[in-house]
């Protein structure tokens, strides 16, 4: 398992991107931050369907979500300090756990959560998976 980790040293820099993009969240929803760009689209679907198009958008949810996924992955996928074999088996478990979670709460929402709020859930899914890895995995390394 601790080839396909990351270094210990990125762990630093995911709690730098999940500080920023947790930030730059609470100006999008409390101050109604915004900050517009030219992107590029293999698809868009706003009110018309178009491909491969460049058009200006409000970019600041997008770098939100990018901030959150990455800085909570490097965090999730970052070695600890001292790596023993205990650990692997409590990456195993915390996996396994975050994964029926994480179904549990998706199968939730399809049953009980409708139209807008159902594409939130969506969209915490994005990286829900990690966090509830997290949690698990240092709740059990705490129990050690």
């Amino acid at each position: 398992m601790k080839k396909f980790l990351l270094p210990y040293s990125w762990k630093f820099a995911g709690v730098i991107l999940t500080f920023s993009g947790t930030l730059l969240a609470v100006l999008y929803f409390w101050y109604d931050f915004r900050f517009s760009m030219p992107v590029f689209a293999v698809f868009s679907s706003f009110l018309e369907t178009k491909m491969f198009v460049t058009f200006t958008t409000n970019f600041a949810d997008d770098l939100i979500l990018i901030l959150l996924l990455a800085g909570i992955n490097f965090i999730a996928l970052s070695k600890q300090k001292t790596e023993t074999e205990y650990l692997d088996t409590i990456r195993a478990k915390a996996l396994v756990r975050a994964m029926i979670s994480n179904n549990v709460m998706l199968l939730f929402s399809v049953l009980f959560i409708y139209g807008s709020g159902f594409i939130g859930i969506l969209v915490i899914n994005l990286f829900s998976f990690s966090l509830f890895y997290l949690c698990f995995f240092y709740y059990l390394k705490s129990k050690v």
